[in-house]
């Protein structure tokens, strides 16, 4: 097995279709709300692969689980953005949906319904080693951890990558679903992660500490590398216990901010692999995240 510089990118995390909403006005309870809806390919762990593919990484596949229902149409859609499709498809369970509710106000904020489906379903017997031939990084979704199946896969997929020296990423991936799971079994179930990278509520829910800056700083005391992703307000860059940098966003007007930490992440990842330093990384993740709030749905343009 080989796990070269340079190498593959290999995500494993979720696939989903998102119907996005763009509603004009507040929503109003018992009547209608005037809305522009779009069904789009989505996924956090899918929208990272997209995006490091169309910032540079040369190879990047990904692994997930989807149902019948859908499995070709994602699979198509992956393929278009460069990404090589790993996908394990349930004989049971339809492929997750997500209803994004986007504010069309300033903030372009969303509010996300999610049935996970299939996604969820994710589990150890879908992991091989051959799995890691010729990838230089792994990077886990952290909705893996919402769900035993995927968590086991977790814990064998991190005890694969350190056997071959692969170094692990991690995106929390979802405040609310953390708030459940606890930050204290978080902490214990991403022990030995290379890279963190967590938004600025998920950062001070893992810590309990009021600011990012502090948070990020609190957590690179138990992971190597954290970046805080902080969105209009750039991001955080913290190592050994101290913030090393600060890098701010890049200018946006934002029509939806879904995906837009996906699209940090997968920037970053395709930087580091073709040599960044991780400040360097951070400001090619805040160029996607400002170029991703400024589309509808989670993923870059298909080239032409």
């Amino acid at each position: 097995m080989t796990t070269a510089s340079g190498g593959a990118l290999l995500v494993v995390g979720d696939v989903v279709t998102d119907v996005v909403a763009r509603h004009l006005g507040p929503l109003a309870p018992g009547t209608d709300t005037a809305a522009v809806i779009r069904t789009v390919p989505g996924g956090a762990g899918a929208n990272v692969a997209c995006w490091a593919a169309y910032r540079g990484a040369a190879e990047v596949r990904l692994l997930g689980r989807v149902g019948s229902d859908a499995a070709d149409r994602h699979a198509r859609a992956l393929t278009a953005l460069g990404v090589r499709p790993l996908l394990v498809v349930d004989p049971e369970a339809a492929t997750g949906t997500v209803i994004c509710l986007v504010d069309t106000g300033a903030a372009g904020e969303r509010t996300f319904l999610t049935d996970s489906g299939a996604s969820v379903r994710l589990g150890p017997d879908d992991w091989s080693d051959a799995l890691l031939d010729g990838v230089a990084r792994l990077h886990l979704s952290g909705y893996l951890l919402f769900s035993e199946p995927s968590r086991a896969l977790v814990t064998r997929a991190l005890a694969s990558a350190r056997a071959w020296g692969v170094p692990v990423s991690l995106d929390p991936a979802s405040a609310g679903f953390l708030t459940e799971l606890g930050a204290d079994r978080f902490l214990g179930l991403v022990d030995g992660v290379d890279v963190l990278l967590p938004s600025r509520d998920e950062a001070c829910l893992l810590t309990g500490l009021p600011g990012a800056a502090e948070a990020a700083a609190e957590l690179s005391r138990r992971v190597p590398l954290v970046v805080a992703k902080q969105g209009a307000e750039g991001a955080l860059v913290a190592c050994a216990g101290s913030v090393r940098a600060r890098v701010p966003a890049v200018p946006a007007t934002p029509r939806d901010t879904t995906g837009a930490g996906d699209a940090f992440t997968g920037a970053f990842l395709a930087a580091l692999l073709t040599g960044a330093e991780p400040v360097e990384a951070a400001r090619a993740g805040c160029v996607a995240g400002a170029a991703a709030v400024e589309r509808v749905g989670g993923r870059p343009p298909v080239r032409e």
